[in-house]
């Protein structure tokens, strides 16, 4: 087979392109390519564009053309995505890894620049703004400014990547989130590359170190979350070594019904396709009601890809993508990418007769007005049920002795009597990239906001608002709307250009608030159109966390609470003491889309769009100097030389069988990463605080645990480290708390696996449904493996978390149907034998022997979760990075 043979040309924009025809491949008898999704189209192009019949062999072509619904065992292939995203949260750490590897290249002889990004990275500073300020006109400028001051280190070690690495791109901090950057700029749908003979195009692929990076499956880009390791390995040059995967496709049918928004539609898909389990499967939208959705609306589903568990969200290329190209300023792409999809079988028909795994069918008139929460995504509450719902949230309440009534305690804030209680709402925050890449709901908002300020309604001043909007985009319509003014009228100023609430980043609440909050016990809430409300994620003193669309999170605010029925029951009253109601300030949708055809223009994105990679003034004072190998400053508290080389040699380790481990942690079903590595407030009692202390940082400077992960001492100490972490080996106690055997003393997760290493005693972590939930947080690998934890045993995983175990050299195992941690009757005091470790082979069985105190056995069998010949190779190396380490030094 030779490459060169599918080798075809299309003209665009007055230049010939050549491109790789995998119609071709149906031509001649390969595979039928028509009846394949369209993501696995692009597959199929990816190897066909990459075959060197080494790395991509011929079988690799004909598997992926010939693709089949289901797979009875994982059959590998390898891709090559054309870039990787990233922001600073996670591409702080993977900088750090880089320059370490550069050092450890360095001492074993090679050549330092060797490791160097082979495919172009753009890393977007969005993650470590906080709301410190709020509800004031100056509130954006503060925050931006406490931001550098918490942040300089950090920021000058990425503009020195920026300086000494090739292919690498920075978007500065005050510029908007990753995803929406990536949707409106840099997502080029179809790339075209210079080659000798002109240019070659093919579809923009893209990994992104965020889980949320299906966003830009909006346009028809495929893309998604990976760990960070596994980033590091693409930009180097490795191909991504992927399980074929299942597709199901949703048929859409029908159009969202007035007042019914992209949020009401959003969460009922993730409550929808959660239920049906679609865990590391592709997403595939069509259908007619495909047509009604603008690349917004179609940008909200995809945004929320991994909070319904899948791997895509993909809505393949057609007409509304083009126009999106086009308004958002990047209309040289546009030509080219309709006639190349349409040459290249890749532009979506309705009339085409593709095969899925599964077929599931939304008729989108049928969604309702919705929130979703108290702690998870997928528990969606229709909005006439919230009153119900927190009742009886508050009745199946530790503490609260089976009452529904709300406890209220009067507070005073600015001279100010005030009246706060559970169910009030304590922040309501117009936030993140699920909702604010959407005009029509933002528009909506603002005209809510209009509406509200009219009747004279105010937010009560317990409420702290805020307003982060995905990209500067939005604050240009918005202005140029008229509408600003409204919002801040309500306190909904802007605070930020990036990722706060939904993050972690909320900031403080005032103090006596707080106060109330922990003195009396309240379940108070937040309302945010974000798409995370995971325990103690958004606030750490705020119990009930309710996902809802900028409009709902308006009318909450509004109302001061969420204990109320907003279909039937007013949500204020005016100085005149007339009632208020949620249909009196809904606005019209004709309205909306009026004012969004007049403002959202071309002119706003190419307007915000040409300076953003300068940054601003506090970008251009960071003093970064290039050079080959990093200057490491052991003075750092945010930036340290992580320890992952430091006993490195050229040869891989003899694996064997584990034996006298001790259960770490006894979890749950759908731990998260948060749980496990979290990314919000560092306690000041906790191991990572007490460090920071020791280190001569005062608990005003801790900063938050995401801005921390260059620093693998706070990092370890914060992983299991979050404050609602429930290790049943200490129950009911909640936190970062374990026991320690054989002594069966309580000691903080971390003291305790300090004392493990220390006894050399390595250690195992067992989990329920689901674990490793959440965000592509590779700290929460990194950590396990730095504290010890040689294995976990769960019965299930999220795809990224396991990726991210098998990547640092963590064993995931799965209990066989049936078996449990209740089932097994395991206590977490029992001594862990893993055998058959020395033979490991995809997927196979070892037995798992567990020693009681009494000398009981109980044994049992597990499965490896390596499910491939290329995860074991990985685990064989300790993790994928010396794995590439080795590949290098061969070189």
């Amino acid at each position: 087979m030779n490459r060169q043979d599918f080798l075809k040309t299309v003209t665009a924009n007055d230049k010939v392109y050549s491109y790789y025809d995998i119609q071709e491949l149906e031509r001649r008898g390969i595979g039928s390519i028509a009846r394949l999704p369209y993501s696995i189209r692009i597959l199929v192009e990816n190897m066909l564009r990459k075959f060197d019949g080494s790395i991509v062999t011929e079988d690799d072509i004909t598997t992926i053309c010939n693709w089949a619904p289901r797979y009875e065992t994982p059959v590998e292939i390898p891709y090559h995505p054309a870039r990787v995203l990233m922001q600073d949260f996670t591409g702080v750490p993977a900088v750090v890894d880089l320059a370490a590897m550069r050092d450890a290249v360095k001492a074993l002889g090679g050549d330092p620049s060797k490791v160097n990004p082979r495919v172009p990275v753009e890393l977007v500073v969005d993650h470590s703004v906080q709301v410190d300020h709020s509800r004031t006109t100056g509130s954006l400028d503060l925050n931006v400014s406490k931001e550098y001051e918490r942040n300089s280190e950090r920021y000058t070690l990425l503009k020195w990547a920026q300086k000494s690495f090739d292919n690498f791109r920075v978007v500065p901090p005050n510029s908007g989130i990753c995803h929406q950057v990536n949707l409106e700029h840099l997502g080029r749908v179809v790339i075209a590359a210079p080659t000798d003979d002109g240019f070659v195009a093919y579809p923009d692929t893209v990994v992104g170190l965020d889980s949320h990076t299906p966003m830009i499956n909006a346009i028809g880009v495929m893309g998604w979350g990976v760990g960070g390791i596994e980033a590091e390995a693409v930009m180097l040059g490795q191909p991504y070594y992927m399980s074929i995967p299942e597709v199901i496709g949703v048929r859409l049918t029908g159009s969202l019904r007035p007042g019914v928004t992209a949020t009401d539609m959003v969460l009922t898909i993730t409550e929808m396709l959660r239920h049906h389990k679609v865990v590391e499967k592709f997403v595939e939208f069509f259908g007619p009601g495909v047509a009604s959705l603008s690349v917004p609306d179609r940008a909200t589903i995809s945004n929320m890809t991994p909070e319904y568990g899948a791997t895509l969200g993909f809505f393949p290329v057609d007409d509304k993508t083009l126009e999106y190209l086009e308004i958002t300023g990047r209309s040289e792409y546009a030509q080219l990418t309709e006639k190349y999809n349409k040459a290249n079988g890749l532009f979506y028909s309705d009339n085409s007769n593709i095969e899925y795994t599964e077929t599931l069918e939304l008729d989108l008139s049928s969604v309702h007005p919705s929130l979703a929460g108290p702690a998870r995504p997928q528990d969606r509450i229709a909005l006439g049920d919230m009153k119900e719902t927190f009742g009886q949230l508050l009745e199946n309440s530790p503490g609260h002795g089976g009452r529904r009534e709300p406890k209220q305690v009067s507070i005073e804030i600015n001279n100010r009597h005030e009246s706060i209680g559970d169910g009030s709402v304590v922040i309501a925050a117009i936030t993140s990239c699920t909702n604010t890449s959407n005009p029509h709901v933002l528009i909506g908002a603002g005209l809510m906001a209009k509406a509200a300020v009219q009747k004279g309604l105010r937010v009560p001043s317990y409420v702290k608002t805020s307003f982060a909007p995905g990209s500067r985009v939005v604050s240009s319509y918005l202005e140029n709307a008229g509408l600003m003014p409204y919002f801040e009228a309500l306190g909904f100023h802007i605070t930020a250009f990036g990722c706060t609430t939904c993050i972690g980043n909320s900031g403080p609440l005032i103090p006596v608030i707080e106060e109330a909050i922990s003195s009396s016990q309240l379940n108070v809430a937040a309302v945010l159109s974000g798409n995370r409300n995971f325990e103690a994620r958004i606030h750490q003193r705020i119990k009930s966390n309710f996902l809802a669309s900028p409009m709902l999170v308006i009318a909450y605010a509004l109302a001061g609470r969420v204990d109320l029925d907003l279909t039937s029951e007013p949500l204020g009253f005016d100085p005149n003491g007339q009632a208020v109601f949620l249909q009196d300030l809904w606005p019209e949708n004709d309205e909306i889309n009026q004012l969004t055809q007049s403002y959202v223009t071309l002119d706003c994105f190419t307007s915000q769009y040409s300076r953003i990679f300068s940054g601003d003034r506090f970008w251009d004072e960071l003093n970064a100097a290039e050079s080959t190998t990093y200057n490491w400053d052991d003075r750092s508290t945010y930036i340290k030389k992580p320890p992952y080389f430091d006993q490195f040699t050229d040869k891989p380790l003899e694996l064997s069988d584990i034996h006298e481990a001790r259960t770490f942690l006894v979890l749950g079903d759908s731990v998260t990463t948060d749980h496990i590595s979290p990314a919000g407030a560092i306690p000041e009692d906790y191991p990572a605080g007490k460090y920071l202390i020791e280190q001569g940082v005062q608990k005003e400077h801790f900063n938050s645990y995401g801005s921390r992960r260059g620093n693998h001492e706070v990092m370890m100490r914060g992983t299991f480290g979050n404050i609602r972490i429930k290790n049943r080996m200490v129950n009911p106690k909640e936190g970062s708390f374990t026991l320690k055997y054989p002594e069966s003393i309580e000691m903080y997760n971390f003291d305790a696996a300090m004392q493990y290493k220390k006894e050399h005693v390595p250690l195992v972590v067992l989990g329920g449904k689901e674990y490793g939930t959440g965000s592509s947080r590779d700290w929460a690998a990194k950590g396990s493996n730095l504290l010890g934890v040689q294995a976990v045993i769960a019965e299930s995983y999220e795809r990224i978390h396991r990726n991210n175990l098998v990547g640092m050299g963590v064993l995931p195992l799965l209990f066989q149907e049936g078996d449990s941690i209740d089932s097994l009757g395991l206590k977490g005091d029992e001594t862990i034998h893993i055998s058959g470790l020395a033979n490991l082979k995809p997927r196979g069985k070892h037995e798992v022997r567990a020693v009681a105190p009494d000398g009981k056995e109980t044994v049992f069998t597990v499965q490896s979760r390596l499910d491939t010949e290329v995860d074991v190779t990985y685990y064989r190396h300790g993790g994928i990075l010396p794995f590439v380490l080795r590949q290098m030094l061969e070189e």
